[in-house]
C-alpha cells in the first residue's frame, strides 16, 4: 500500500491543477494539498512539494472544461474563496468526476458539489458587489487606485470589468490582505507586489493626520497611495508581470461561461 503524502504547491491556481495531475499520474495517496506557507506535517505523513507546470495544469483545466465549463467555474471561484481545506474538497471532486465519467457533474444532492457550488455563488456575489461600489481616488500623478481588503481572492475574477468600464485611465486596484495588486497602464494588466513594510514604517508619522486614533490599515495604504506617484512607485519599487497566458486563458473561458 502506497504511503499517504500531502502535497505542497506555491498557492496559485496552476500549482493546485499541477498537483492534480501529479496525483493521478503518480498514483499518489493524497490526504492533504496545502499551501507552502501553511503546512502542517501529520506525524506520520510524508510532504511531498509540487512545482507548477503549466502545460500539466493545462491539460487538467481542459480535461474537466470539456465535461462541463460551469464546473470547472465553480471549482475556480471555489478555489479562490480561499477557504481552510478547499484543496482537498476539490480534489476529491476532481476524483469523483474523473471515475464517475458521466455528465452529472452538478448533482446538488451530492455533498461535495453542494459545497462548491455554494462557496462559488459567495464568491461570485462578491466579485458583483467589488464591480459595482469600488471607489476610485486619484495619486498626485493622476493614477486612479482603489485600496481593497476583499474577504475572498477577487481580482484574478474583476480585472476584465474594471479595464472595460475603466479603459481611459491607468488604474491600480491593491488587495491589502493578500498583498497584491492589479495596475493598468492603458495596454496591459500587470500583477504588481509592494514591500509593506514600507508602509507601516509610516505608521506612526501618519498618527497626527488621524487624530492618534489607530490607523486601519485601508487606511494607512490609501494615504500612502495618495501621497506618492503612483508610477514612480510602479517603475522603481514594484515587482510587476504581466497577466500570465494561461491566466487570460482560464479568465477567456470563465467568461464564456
Amino acid at each position: 500500500m502506497e504511503k499517504e503524502k500531502i502535497l505542497v504547491y506555491d498557492g496559485s491556481f496552476n500549482g493546485f491543477l499541477t498537483s492534480v495531475f501529479m496525483a493521478f499520474e503518480q498514483k499518489i495517496n493524497v490526504i492533504n494539498i496545502q499551501r507552502k506557507d501553511e503546512v502542517q506535517k501529520g506525524l506520520f505523513n510524508d510532504t511531498q512539494t509540487i512545482l507548477t507546470q503549466v502545460p500539466k495544469a493545462k491539460r487538467v483545466w481542459n480535461g474537466i472544461s470539456q465535461r462541463s465549463n460551469l464546473v470547472m467555474k465553480n471549482i475556480y471561484f471555489a478555489f479562490l474563496s480561499e477557504t481552510a481545506g478547499i484543496e482537498q474538497l476539490l480534489y476529491s471532486y476532481i476524483e469523483k468526476i474523473v471515475a464517475k465519467g458521466s455528465n452529472n457533474h452538478l448533482d446538488l444532492t451530492d455533498d461535495m458539489a453542494f459545497k462548491i457550488n455554494h462557496l462559488a455563488n459567495m464568491v461570485s456575489k462578491k466579485k458583483s458587489q467589488m464591480e459595482a461600489f469600488m471607489k476610485f481616488n486619484v495619486s498626485i500623478d493622476g493614477v486612479h487606485y482603489s485600496i481593497a481588503e476583499p474577504s475572498y481572492n477577487l481580482l484574478p475574477l474583476v480585472s476584465k470589468h474594471f479595464r472595460s468600464n475603466f479603459g481611459d485611465r491607468q488604474w491600480i486596484i491593491y488587495d491589502i490582505k493578500r498583498n497584491y495588486g492589479l495596475y493598468y497602464d492603458l495596454h496591459t494588466i500587470q500583477l504588481i507586489t509592494l514591500d509593506s513594510k514600507e508602509i507601516y514604517a509610516n505608521k506612526e508619522s501618519l498618527n497626527g493626520s488621524f487624530q492618534t486614533k489607530p490607523i486601519e490599515a485601508i487606511a494607512l495604504w490609501d494615504t500612502y497611495f495618495a501621497k506618492n506617484s503612483m508610477k514612480s512607485l510602479i517603475s522603481n519599487k514594484l515587482h510587476t508581470h504581466q497577466f500570465s497566458k494561461p491566466r487570460r486563458k482560464y479568465q477567456k473561458d470563465l467568461e464564456a461561461v
